[in-house]
């Protein structure tokens, strides 16, 4: 059995773990160092270490202070990494800590974060999904059953100090042309939640000031929510710093493509099992500037879909040159009307387009002035048909409990 080199106590805060850290900065000290071609275990919190619970009120999703995440496990240095190099992870397996058997999805309140479709869904709201083994339903959603494709959200290496400041720089820079936005248009250095790992004292302390939050995806990977990057999956990472600092977080037991819903997939706390290998002076030979991956040879084996077009013409019927964004959104709003027509409330269509394993294509960009994306759903997750018919939808779903839904306060 391969050693499990980060364990994680879901009792205890991540604070109180110094191989945990929530920010990324160059100076974090590894957690631990393995060798290229060893293979280990990493424990991992869910992305907010622990604060979203099992139960039917939504308020913790309301409430949840987002500077504190995403807490990641690591970082792990590779022994004879450096910069230029790529870092291979082989991602040999995935699965939720047996003591928690269970994941959450959640929408944020519009004043707290928001997310795709924050207009049409301002207030926090939650399901709880159960595991049984490779499948998954949820008490807030009935009627769907689906397989799992465990992945994690965030993966990536340590930037080093050019990179992390020409992150803040711009991210700053982009804040300032819309400062009062809600939600705002992205998420500056916040010292007093930070959480450095095994950094201590001052020098703790500067790193906080500086330390890029771990929100979005950036050029050494991170959160990139990519629900193939499952059991299996080969990726290549730009290696920045010496050792490579790898670290790995916001498990997922299930997500659509986009992760939609913010508080997105099905989160949870869980197990990654990997091995790590060099290219050396692999940026340069392969002109890679962002991580590459194979993904996993393992996938539900849904072959029926239903596939919703939207096209760059948002709700208010504005026209946008080719925004690819627009028109996912379009496709994702037609899913839900469509979805709403068997009894489902807007709310738990939105968070079964976030937690199955549907597909998002961009499926065209050159004819001017739209651009055309297609939301692929699967069919057969469903308890009952859901295809078209000349008798008009049957409501198999009435009178259920919808998802709790939290007022602002």
């Amino acid at each position: 059995m391969p050693d499990t080199l980060i364990k994680v106590d879901l009792a205890q805060s991540p604070y109180e773990n110094e191989n945990i850290h929530n920010r990324w900065h160059p100076d974090i000290p590894m957690a631990c160092w393995v060798n290229p071609g060893d293979d280990f275990v990493l424990e991992t919190y869910d992305w907010t270490g622990g604060y979203i619970k099992n139960n039917d009120s939504a308020d913790d999703v309301r409430d949840v202070d987002l500077s504190t995440v995403h807490f990641l496990s690591g970082p792990v240095g590779v022994k004879g990494a450096e910069p230029g190099d790529l870092l291979v992870v082989d991602l040999l397996d995935i699965g939720a800590k047996p003591d928690s058997l269970w994941g959450f999805n959640g929408f944020f309140s519009k004043k707290n974060g928001g997310g795709f479709l924050t207009e049409h869904f301002p207030l926090a709201q939650k399901s709880i999904w159960d595991f049984n083994g490779m499948f998954t339903k949820s008490r807030h959603i009935p009627g769907v059953e689906f397989a799992g494709l465990i992945h994690p959200g965030l993966i990536g290496c340590l930037p080093d100090r050019k990179m992390l400041d020409t992150w803040n720089e711009r991210e700053v820079d982009f804040i300032a042309t819309q400062p009062d936005r809600v939600p705002p248009l992205a998420n500056p250095p916040f010292a007093k939640t930070a959480h450095m790992g095994k950094m201590k004292g001052d020098a703790a302390a500067k790193a906080a000031a500086e330390g890029a939050r771990t929100v979005p995806p950036r050029e050494h990977g991170g959160n990139c929510d990519i629900k193939d990057l499952s059991r299996g999956s080969k990726v290549f990472f730009p290696v920045y710093v010496d050792g490579a600092g790898l670290s790995v977080g916001d498990l997922h037991f299930s997500q659509g493509d986009g992760e939609i819903t913010f508080c997105g997939a099905i989160e949870m706390a869980g197990w990654v099992h990997m091995r790590v290998s060099l290219i050396k002076g692999g940026m340069a030979k392969y002109g890679i500037r962002n991580p590459i991956f194979k993904p996993s040879p393992i996938t539900p084996n849904y072959k029926d879909y239903l596939i919703f077009e939207g096209i760059s013409v948002d709700e208010q019927g504005r026209q946008h040159y080719l925004d690819v964004h627009v028109a996912y959104r379009q496709a994702c709003l037609n899913a839900i009307e469509y979805l709403k027509k068997f009894g489902y409330s807007g709310a738990q269509a939105y968070s079964i387009l976030g937690t199955a394993p549907v597909q998002g294509h961009i499926s065209g960009v050159v004819d001017i002035p739209n651009a055309c994306a297609t939301l692929w759903l699967p069919t057969e997750i469903f308890e009952f048909d859901i295809n078209p018919g000349a008798n008009g939808p049957v409501k198999m779903i009435s009178g259920a409990v919808d998802m709790p839904i939290s007022p602002d306060l």
